[in-house]
């Protein structure tokens, strides 16, 4: 059966939910680009960027835990529907925002939006499509709406703040949103469905994850405080967790070695893409004076290729295994970053932008393995919760990464850059030698 004969408005409601996706997944990054014009309007120096990227990415991380369930008990086109609106909402308040403030509180508004509409928008493919041949289709449609929206990130902030404002990369997504919430129309309403809720879990683990980032960031005595305020948490949260008949996070399963290894090393990969697209951001323009725009196509080459690394990936693990193209993937992204290290602010652009490219594939060619890894090592009823996991884990990996980078390069920026380089290296080091001590086949 063909896409074009259309039953049931599962067409529309397949592009609904692509745009959605790509919405949620292009604010993770368009922002980065727009950082230097952003701290030149309203201050608040380099603590301030580091916030306006984190309080929607650890909103999104955290929150993602329970969504799912939330899209269950509402149902999915209903969430969905209300995700979006939000997230809309929230972009207008991001571009209208008078001060540093106001546009944090609004980012986080955001990344509270797109945890909810992340789940409900694949729940929404996977009820639109009833043949598995098909649906397999449209989840691979949809998965690449959200690999282009990371390709495009950084051009499309770099050209929208360029051309016209910092503002912009908020205000383009009104349009958007209004499309993606006019082509649910068409879809089938979702049946509510019973799914429990984790709420002690889920405001521990928001708290813990929070006072972990405020810590890194601030530092200082402030930040001291907040790292007690974080142990503390994390201890309630697995104190609950351990009790609880329905938790949010079930610890049982970091019992699999697999399913730790998975884990760990997606999270390395957020660390390093999302950390030095975020400092090499900053590095292009307040190190090497270009433009926001200029900024954003030096990621061109890196981004672009991911899209097909991630094919080919899980293509070659379906044929190698994916302990092996997890090796190769984390070998190569280790590599990469310490060639990195001999980047300097006399280092030409273009020769910045082409030694960027390796990390990244690194990073494409590990994911799709690992979670396959992860997959594979849980019973089929239990996918679902340990997909939100890894995505949460890589989600909340990549906001701390930020948070550690940045403080790196506030105390001088090349020495800081060098040694944030070092940390992820470090980082696929320690998974690269877990990964090893797996067996080759489970």
């Amino acid at each position: 059966m063909s896409w074009n004969r259309d039953r049931g408005g599962a067409v529309p409601t397949l592009a609904a939910a692509l745009l959605g996706f790509a919405l949620i997944t292009l604010d993770a990054s368009v922002v980065n680009v727009a950082l230097p014009s952003i701290g030149s309007a309203l201050g608040g120096g380099m603590s301030g960027l580091q916030w306006v990227v984190d309080a929607y990415t650890l909103a999104f991380a955290a929150l993602m835990l329970s969504t799912g369930a939330f899209a269950d008990r509402a149902g999915a086109s209903r969430a969905y529907g209300v995700g979006v609106a939000v997230f809309t909402l929230a972009s207008a308040g991001c571009g209208l925002a008078p001060t540093l403030a106001v546009l944090v509180a609004a980012r986080a508004v955001q990344g509270v939006a797109a945890a909810v509409v992340l789940p409900a928008s694949l729940a929404l493919v996977r009820q639109a499509y009833g043949d598995p041949a098909r649906r397999a289709r449209a989840v691979a449609a949809w998965a690449a709406g959200g690999s282009v929206a990371v390709a495009l990130g950084p051009v499309a902030g770099g050209a929208l703040t360029t051309a016209w404002d910092w503002r912009g990369i908020f205000f383009v997504n009104l349009p958007l949103g209004a499309v993606a919430l006019a082509l649910l129309v068409r879809a089938p309403r979702s049946r509510r469905r019973p799914a429990p809720l984790d709420l002690p879990g889920q405001v521990t683990a928001v708290l813990a994850l929070t006072a972990l980032t405020f810590a890194v960031i601030e530092g200082g005595a402030a930040g001291i405080a907040a790292l007690a305020v974080a142990a503390a948490a994390a201890a309630a949260f697995v104190r609950i967790e351990t009790r609880r008949p329905h938790p949010l996070v079930p610890l049982g399963l970091f019992r699999d070695r697999a399913v730790s290894v998975a884990v760990a090393a997606g999270a390395a990969c957020s660390v390093a893409f999302y950390g030095v697209v975020f400092v090499f951001s900053l590095f292009f323009q307040q190190e090497q004076g270009r433009s926001a725009l200029y900024a954003g196509l030096m990621f061109l080459p890196m981004t672009g290729l991911i899209p097909v690394t991630n094919v080919v990936a899980g293509k070659l693990a379906g044929r190698h295994g994916p302990r092996l193209l997890m090796l190769l993937g984390q070998g190569l992204a280790a590599a990469g970053l310490l060639v990195l290290l001999v980047v300097d602010t006399a280092t030409p652009p273009a020769l910045v932008a082409a030694l960027l490219v390796p990390p990244a594939l690194g990073c494409a060619l590990t994911v799709p393995p690992l979670t396959a890894v992860m997959m594979d090592a849980v019973p089929a009823e239990r996918a679902g919760l340990a997909a939100g996991v890894l995505n949460a884990a890589r989600q909340v990996a990549g906001g701390l990464g930020i948070a550690v980078f940045g403080a790196l390069v506030s105390g001088g920026f090349v020495t800081g850059l060098r040694a944030s380089l070092a940390v992820g290296a470090v980082l696929f080091g320690l998974t690269f030698l877990a990964t090893l001590r797996l067996g080759t086949r489970r």
